[in-house]
């Protein structure tokens, strides 16, 4: 059986990736840009979708955008 969903989402941390972001006052545009330096293609309209939860998140992902808003990946999945 495949999950897609979880409580109606399809990742449990957007809503820390935004939380996280605007704390340092990073656009979406930016956060994708830092994320394209470091060999990971997303535009910004996927950083929105992931906040908004409508995207799936690759745990590579993941650990890149922790590492570029100065945050543990246990942090941004609320563990």
């Amino acid at each position: 059986m495949k999950i897609y969903d979880y409580n109606g989402r399809k990742n449990i941390c957007g809503e820390r990736i935004h939380e996280a972001r605007c704390k340092i006052r990073l656009t979406q545009a930016e956060l994708a840009a830092k994320l394209q330096v470091a060999g990971i293609t997303l535009e910004r309209d996927s950083i929105s979708r992931i906040e908004i939860g409508t995207r799936f998140v690759a745990d590579y992902e993941l650990k890149e955008i922790a590492k570029i808003l100065n945050v543990t990946v246990g942090w941004l999945l609320n563990i």
